[in-house]
């Protein structure tokens, strides 16, 4: 019987205070909107950026020796902890490799014997830029090795262009969010106040302030619900079919697939929800007085 009154008094608030209810969702719709648009786009930026780090490579070039010095260096190269795989390019591969960028008429000289040996170095994935920068002179430092060559600025770049469009997002969510949150408390602390006579009487007959509040706990969750379900499908609309068919772009779905960011931004719409509720609860049930 409780359980019914908490349901049935939790989507009354809807009826109550319809205007504020409606801007309490939109807030959260849009709030969880570009929450999600925000995390799919980031995870495509963050993924198109580690594919152009992984197409960076080190190449180190070796001093004049024997295949098996080369072989000692190459086994010390392996060993470092920014490493994840060694290809050891010979002086004829070399000059292979110019010509097929170049062309065979790229050079003025009958012969590329001049090229030196080098290991091209696959960097681990996620490998902070500040221990590749330290590594770069500890690897030129090394007997074998004649010099190293990383475009280490354009890893630089790639990094603080991300960190520049991360700090962006979450800079624009964490103010949406504020206001989601505070529309929904202003949303619940009207509905509080419609049913001022009922809290008082409830009072009177002995209910708890934990049974009192139930229903408009039920009422946050609801609209976080209903918003999560509006978010998800605009999320969907814009990235899978507008986006694809105004720019020829496709976005991936975060981690691979789908649930994950429709399960993430339903959650996040939830707990807005609550939160939001829970705040104006606790604040405005225990200020309702009883007559006497």
């Amino acid at each position: 019987m409780s359980m019914r009154y908490v349901l049935r008094e939790g989507v009354s608030g809807f009826r109550r205070a319809r205007l504020a209810s409606f801007t309490s969702v939109l807030a959260l719709t849009l709030a969880v909107l570009v929450v999600g648009v925000l995390a799919r786009v980031g995870w495509n930026s963050y993924d198109l950026a580690r594919t152009l780090r992984d197409e960076i490579d080190m190449e180190v070039y070796l001093a004049e020796g024997t295949r098996e010095e080369h072989r000692t260096v190459g086994l010390a190269l392996q060993r470092l902890p920014i490493v994840a795989g060694v290809t050891y390019i010979s002086p004829d591969s070399a000059a292979a490799r110019f010509k097929a960028d170049f062309g065979a008429e790229g050079t003025p000289f009958a012969d590329l014997d001049f090229l030196p040996a080098s290991y091209v170095l696959d960097l681990k994935p996620d490998v902070p830029v500040d221990s590749i920068a330290a590594a770069i002179p500890a690897i030129r430092a090394r007997q074998g090795v004649e010099d190293v060559s990383f475009n280490l600025e354009l890893v630089r770049l790639i990094e603080n262009r991300m960190g520049t469009v991360f700090r962006a997002g979450a800079g624009v969510a964490a103010l949406i969010i504020l206001v989601a949150l505070v529309l929904v408390f202003n949303t619940i602390r009207l509905t509080i106040y419609a049913k001022q006579g009922i809290i008082r009487a409830m009072k009177l007959v002995g209910a708890t302030q934990g049974f009192i509040r139930r229903p408009f706990l039920i009422e946050g969750l609801a609209q976080g619900l209903l918003a999560a379900g509006i978010a998800v499908g605009g999320t969907w609309v814009l990235l899978d079919r507008a986006v694809p068919a105004l720019l020829q772009v496709t976005l991936t779905w975060p981690l691979g697939t789908w649930y994950w960011l429709v399960g993430g931004m339903t959650a996040f719409s939830l707990v807005l929800g609550l939160l939001g509720s829970w705040w104006a609860a606790r604040r405005f049930i225990a200020a309702t007085h009883i007559s006497r």
